[in-house]
C-alpha cells in the first residue's frame, strides 16, 4: 500500500512538470529562424513596385523626380542647321531645299593657298527676282587648296556671275557637256568644269602625255582627271586652276557635304540648267548610303574610233571617258547621272564615273558660256 502512493505520488510530480515546461516556451521569446519563399519575396517586390508607379511621379533620365507631363530630354541649345551661316569657310551644307532661291545671302570665306602659303578670302553673293537666281562669286572656294603645291597656274580673284531659272524644267533631250560651257556653280562660289582639254594624239606635247590643246567635245581618248594616273596638277579636292586663275572642280569636291557619311547630304550647287546638286550620301529609310551612278567600264581591249588623233590601244581601265558605258538600272541614277528627289530632277555626287554630272537634263543658261579664252 505504501508503495502505491509513492508511485501516484511520483505521477503527479512528472506531470506538474510537464505542465510547468510548456507554459514556459509558450510565454518566452521565439528564437526559432523562418525561411522565406524567394518567389513570394519578388512577387510582394512588384507589387510594391507597381504601386510606387501610380504615385503621379516619374524619374527621368537624370534620375530626379518629376511631373509625369514635364517634358524630358530638350535641348533647349537646338540649332537650326538649313541656315547658312555669313561665314562659309569649311561649312557643310545641309539645307535640302532643291530651289536656288533657299539659298539667297551673302558669304565669305578665308582660306590658305597651302602651296604658296598666302591667305585668301572667298566671296558668294546669291539674290533672286523670284523667277531667276543670280549667283556671283570671286571664284575662291571655302577650303583650303593646293596643298600637293601642284597647280600651273596661281589661283587669283576671278570675278563671275550667273543666272539659273528658279524653276527649271526637263528638255525633250539631254544636252551633252562641252568646253564651251562650264557645268554648275558651287555654293561655295567654285565652278564644275568636268572635260579636259586634253585628248590622246592631239596638241603639240608627246603622246601620252597631253594636257591641253583637245576644245572640240567630239573628239574620241578623252582623258579623265579623275583616273589617279592622269596627272592634272590636281589637289586634294580635286580641283585646279584655269589659265586665268580660276579654280574649278574636275569631280567628287570632298568638300561642302559631311563626308563622314553619316548624314544625308544636302544641295551643294546648281548644273547650268538650274537643277540642284546634292551631295553622295542619301536617306533610304533611314539608312544612309550613297548613291550609285549606272555607269561601268567597258570590257576587253579598245577599239578605234572615228575622228581620233591617235589610237592609245589597251583595255579599257578608264584613263579615258570613253572607257566607260551607260547601263540603265545598274545604279541609282539616269544617263546624265540624276534622278528625281524632292519633288525636283536633281544631279549627284559619285565616287565613280561621271563624278558628278555626265549632261545636261535641262537647257543650260547662257551665262555659263565660258569667255573668249576658251575656242
Amino acid at each position: 500500500m505504501q508503495r502505491f502512493v509513492q508511485f501516484s505520488l511520483y505521477l503527479l510530480l512528472a506531470a506538474a512538470l510537464v505542465s510547468c515546461s510548456s507554459s514556459g516556451s509558450s510565454s518566452g521569446s521565439d528564437n526559432s529562424t523562418t525561411t522565406i519563399d524567394p518567389a513570394k519575396e519578388s512577387e510582394s517586390q512588384s507589387t510594391t513596385d507597381a504601386e510606387s508607379l501610380n504615385t503621379g511621379s516619374v524619374t527621368d533620365n537624370t534620375g530626379t523626380s518629376g511631373d509625369q507631363d514635364a517634358d524630358q530630354n530638350v535641348n533647349t541649345d537646338s540649332k537650326d542647321n538649313s541656315i547658312t551661316p555669313p561665314d562659309i569657310t569649311n561649312y557643310a551644307f545641309t539645307k535640302t531645299d532643291p530651289s536656288c532661291s533657299a539659298y539667297v545671302g551673302e558669304f565669305t570665306s578665308t582660306i590658305q593657298d597651302l602651296g604658296n602659303d598666302r591667305m585668301l578670302t572667298g566671296s558668294v553673293s546669291i539674290t533672286t527676282d523670284g523667277s531667276i537666281c543670280t549667283i556671283s562669286s570671286n571664284s575662291i572656294p571655302n577650303h583650303d587648296v593646293n596643298d600637293k603645291g601642284a597647280f600651273a597656274n596661281a589661283i587669283g580673284e576671278v570675278n563671275e556671275t550667273f543666272s539659273i531659272p528658279v524653276s527649271p524644267s526637263v528638255a525633250n533631250s539631254t544636252t551633252q557637256l562641252t568646253l564651251q560651257y562650264d557645268n554648275a556653280v558651287f555654293l561655295n562660289g567654285a565652278k564644275l568644269d568636268l572635260l579636259a582639254a586634253a585628248c590622246y594624239g592631239v596638241g603639240n606635247e608627246p603622246l601620252g602625255q597631253e594636257k591641253i590643246g583637245c576644245f572640240q567635245t567630239n573628239i574620241p581618248w578623252r582623258y579623265d582627271p579623275m583616273f589617279s594616273l592622269n596627272q592634272f596638277g590636281t589637289d586634294s579636292h580635286n580641283a585646279h586652276t584655269q589659265p586665268d586663275g580660276a579654280y574649278h572642280y574636275h569631280g567628287d569636291p570632298l568638300a561642302m557635304y559631311d563626308t563622314s557619311g553619316r548624314t544625308a547630304s544636302g544641295v551643294i550647287g546648281f548644273a547650268a540648267d538650274g537643277f540642284p546638286i546634292y551631295g553622295p550620301f542619301i536617306d533610304e529609310n533611314g539608312r544612309i548610303r550613297r548613291v550609285t551612278s549606272s555607269y561601268v567600264l567597258k570590257s576587253g581591249a579598245r577599239q578605234n574610233q572615228s575622228g581620233e588623233g591617235a589610237f592609245p590601244g589597251g583595255t579599257y581601265d578608264g584613263t579615258y571617258i570613253d572607257d566607260y558605258e551607260y547601263q540603265a538600272g545598274i545604279g541609282d541614277l539616269d544617263e546624265c547621272n540624276g534622278m528625281m528627289i524632292n519633288g525636283r530632277y536633281s544631279y549627284f555626287v559619285t565616287s565613280t564615273y561621271p563624278w558628278i554630272m555626265k549632261c545636261f537634263k535641262g537647257s543650260p543658261e547662257s551665262s555659263f558660256r565660258k569667255n573668249s579664252r576658251m575656242p
